[in-house]
C-alpha cells in the first residue's frame, strides 16, 4: 500500500514531476516567443526586403545591372556610401569624445547639452533640412554656404547621425569601472596608455553598435538632404531622393534594383563591424 501511493506521488505530485511540468511550461513559453518573434520580424521586415529584391530581379541579371549601373544612378550611390563612410568616421571619433565629455567633465550648461543631443531624434528631417538650409545657405548668418555641395550633404548626414554613438558609448563609460584606470595610472601608465589599454576595449562593442547605425541611418537618408543638397544629378543627389525620383518616373524596377544595392552594401558593413568587434573582444 506504501509503495503504490509512493509511485503516485512521484507520477503525480513530486518534485520530479513538478519540474517536468515546469520545463515543459518553459519551452510552451520559449516556442510561443520566438514564433511571434519569427512572425513580426517575417512581416515588417524579411518579407518586405524579399519583395523588394525580387522586384529588382524581375529582368534578370542583366537588367539589374543596366539599372544599377547607369551613370546618375552610379553617381548617387557612389556619393551616398562615400559620405556615409565619411560621416561615420566622424562621429565615432567625435561621438566617443562627447560621450566622454558628458560622463567624465562637469561644466555649466552640461544638462542642456545632454538634452540636446536627442534632438536630431525629435526633429523631422525635413524640418532639419530646413535649418541647416538657413544657417548654412546662401544667405547665411555664420558666412558659411554649404547649399548644393557635397559638403552640404555630409553636414547633413551628421546632423542626423550624432546621437547613435553617443548614446551607445555613453552608458558604458557610466558603468565603468574606474579603479581600474586608477590602478594603471598609480603604476606609471599615462592617460593616453590608460584610454587605449583599459578604456578603449572595454568601448569597442558600444563603438561599433553606434556606427553601424550611423551607417545604416546615413545610407538611408532623405529628408535632411533633400534641400541642402538641391538634389544636383551627377553632383549632389543622394541614392535616396534618386530612388524616389524613379518611382515618381514609375521606373520601379530601377528603384528597386538601386534599394538592393543598398541592402547588400549596408549588410556587409554590418558584418565588417562585427568582425571588427569580435576581433577586439579576442584581442582584449
Amino acid at each position: 500500500m506504501t509503495s503504490a501511493t509512493t509511485d503516485q506521488i512521484g507520477a503525480y505530485g513530486g518534485p520530479a514531476a513538478a519540474g517536468r511540468r515546469r520545463t515543459l511550461g518553459s519551452r510552451a513559453g520559449t516556442g510561443l516567443g520566438v514564433g511571434m518573434a519569427t512572425l513580426y520580424l517575417s512581416l515588417i521586415v524579411f518579407i518586405p526586403l524579399g519583395a523588394v529584391v525580387l522586384r529588382a530581379g524581375e529582368g534578370g541579371l542583366t537588367g539589374f545591372w543596366r539599372a544599377v549601373t547607369t551613370p546618375e544612378t552610379a553617381a548617387a550611390l557612389t556619393l551616398t556610401v562615400g559620405a556615409s563612410l565619411i560621416v561615420v568616421a566622424v562621429d565615432v571619433v567625435m561621438g566617443t569624445l562627447i560621450a566622454w565629455v558628458l560622463v567624465r567633465d562637469r561644466f555649466p550648461g552640461q544638462r542642456v547639452v545632454d538634452t540636446l543631443i536627442d534632438m536630431p531624434f525629435a526633429l523631422p528631417t525635413i524640418v532639419a533640412g530646413l535649418v541647416l538650409l538657413t544657417l548654412y545657405g546662401p544667405a547665411s548668418p555664420v558666412g558659411i554656404d554649404l547649399a548644393y555641395r557635397q559638403a552640404g550633404v555630409v553636414v547633413a548626414l551628421l546632423f542626423v547621425t550624432l546621437p547613435f554613438v553617443v548614446r551607445t558609448v555613453q552608458p558604458v563609460l557610466l558603468e565603468l569601472d574606474r579603479e581600474m584606470e586608477q590602478a594603471a595610472a598609480s603604476l606609471g601608465a599615462s592617460p593616453v596608455t590608460v584610454f587605449r589599454r583599459i578604456v578603449l576595449p572595454n568601448l569597442y562593442p558600444a563603438i561599433t553598435a553606434g556606427a553601424a547605425l550611423s551607417f545604416a541611418r546615413a545610407i538611408s537618408e532623405f529628408g535632411s538632404t533633400v534641400l541642402i543638397s538641391g538634389n544636383l544629378p551627377f553632383k549632389t543627389e543622394v541614392a535616396a531622393v534618386h530612388i524616389f525620383g524613379q518611382i515618381q518616373s514609375d521606373n520601379i524596377q530601377g528603384a528597386a534594383a538601386e534599394s538592393t544595392v543598398l541592402l547588400v552594401v549596408a549588410l556587409l558593413v554590418l558584418v565588417g563591424l562585427d568582425l571588427v568587434q569580435r576581433w577586439a573582444a579576442r584581442r582584449g
